[in-house]
């Protein structure tokens, strides 16, 4: 029997993905010092396209080469980019593949190290010990939110120009979009801020400039977190309204995340009972979100396993399974799944047994970054080399740099 898995999805305006597998966005890192994709780029995404996903994700794609997540984003900010971007569609839409470019802002989540200041909804700095990576971020003038929000809609055109089947709006992770949704980020008194209406606007306006900037039938994603996980944070209730005006918008579809750079939930998620049964760790959510919107959902994080994938598909709370690390380890899993090859994913933690080093919280994006160059420069990934290696390359290669903090997932 089919597995639902390898079923096609028709989204409303009728383009059709072939399969229910998404590539999540990560953090590839992999741009030149011009901010334009690079060979590498090129391959990583044909090697993906090859291994039978549906719809790859971008990772980060900036709308502004002065506002950096952090060094090596690329960035699609002028024409200039377009041949690159053309190549990148070339390689990544192969094997009648769907392909999005992530378009993101980070706010004043953006490392010093990859950017001169920092603006966000309201001047508040990180709290805590992350706080001493970026810049105390000023209050974005009103003006500049437009620009802004031209700039994303400009991205989005030159990724349509360019051959993208679409683009995935990134309002998730603690990022500027992000940022402007919670209450605990954004305390502006005008029309961008106060209750949820306002604080949503930001995004809202976003998505209505990429879709005249673009088309009806270029397909548009958000990426929305189900909740920040932090006291006055962005709450599910809010997530869920939020997603019912996006529906109303026409928006096409959803793919649930959770957490920022100050609260990651996977830790929490990974120690509920319920979490370790269903590998996913939104499905709660996800449930929730099923009965108030019938937009298509994509629930990322946790699958580890056929059966988990299945089992979550076959429940209706969703459309798609996102894989992020899975894919950086075994590129081709979608026809390892599809011909019983590979039923379980093993991906162990990835710790040295030295608790300074394991507790610098790195060592697991440090390990997958490293996986990524290889398949980037053409190699095979190595699913059992060391992690103690992994550091002393990373530290040998990067120095101190290395104990920032950065991104496994978009």
């Amino acid at each position: 029997m089919k597995s639902k898995l390898f079923d096609n999805f028709t989204f409303k305006n009728g383009v059709t993905v072939k399969n229910r597998i998404i590539k999540s966005a990560m953090s590839e890192a992999l741009g030149n010092l011009h901010y334009e994709p690079t060979e590498g780029l090129f391959r990583l995404y044909e090697k993906w396209a090859d291994g039978g996903t549906g719809t790859l994700i971008t990772g980060n794609v900036m709308i502004d080469r002065k506002a950096l997540g952090e060094p090596r984003n690329v960035v699609a900010d002028h024409d200039s980019i377009l041949p690159f971007l053309e190549k990148w569609a070339e390689h990544g839409s192969k094997n009648n593949t769907q392909l999005w470019m992530q378009l993101n802002h980070p706010g004043k989540q953006a490392f010093k190290s990859a950017v001169k200041e920092a603006v966000a909804p309201s001047a508040i700095p990180f709290e805590g010990k992350i706080g001493r990576f970026f810049h105390h971020p000023r209050e974005i003038e009103k003006e500049e939110i437009v620009e802004v929000i031209k700039r994303f809609g400009y991205s989005a055109s030159l990724a349509k120009k360019a051959g993208f089947t679409g683009v995935q709006i990134h309002g998730a992770h603690g990022y500027l979009i992000s940022q402007f949704l919670s209450p605990r980020h954004n305390q502006r008194k005008d029309e961008w801020g106060g209750d949820v209406k306002g604080r949503m606007k930001f995004l809202v306006e976003i998505y209505r400039e990429i879709r005249i900037q673009t088309s009806e039938d270029f397909l548009i994603s958000v990426k929305l977190n189900s909740a920040d996980f932090m006291k006055a944070g962005f709450t599910e209730e809010e997530s869920i309204y939020v997603s019912k005006e996006l529906e109303e918008e026409g928006i096409d579809l959803l793919e649930i995340s959770g957490g920022t750079y100050e609260s990651s939930p996977m830790s929490k998620a990974q120690q509920k009972n319920s979490t370790r049964i269903r590998e996913a760790y939104f499905m709660d959510y996800a449930e929730k979100l099923s009965k108030a919107v019938h937009v298509p959902v994509c629930v990322t994080g946790g699958f580890r396993s056929r059966n988990g994938m299945e089992n979550a598909l076959d429940s209706n709370a969703m459309d798609f399974v996102g894989l992020a690390r899975p894919l950086a380890i075994y590129p081709d899993l979608p026809i390892l799944i599809e011909k019983q090859v590979m039923n379980e994913i093993k991906l162990d933690q990835r710790k040295t047994g030295i608790k300074k080093i394991d507790d610098l919280g790195m060592l697991e994006i440090t390990w997958y970054g490293q996986q990524l160059r290889r398949l980037a420069k053409g190699k095979i990934t190595k699913p059992n080399y060391p992690v103690i290696l992994s550091f002393l390359q990373s530290l040998a290669k990067n120095g101190k740099e290395i104990l920032q903090k950065q991104r496994s997932n978009s």
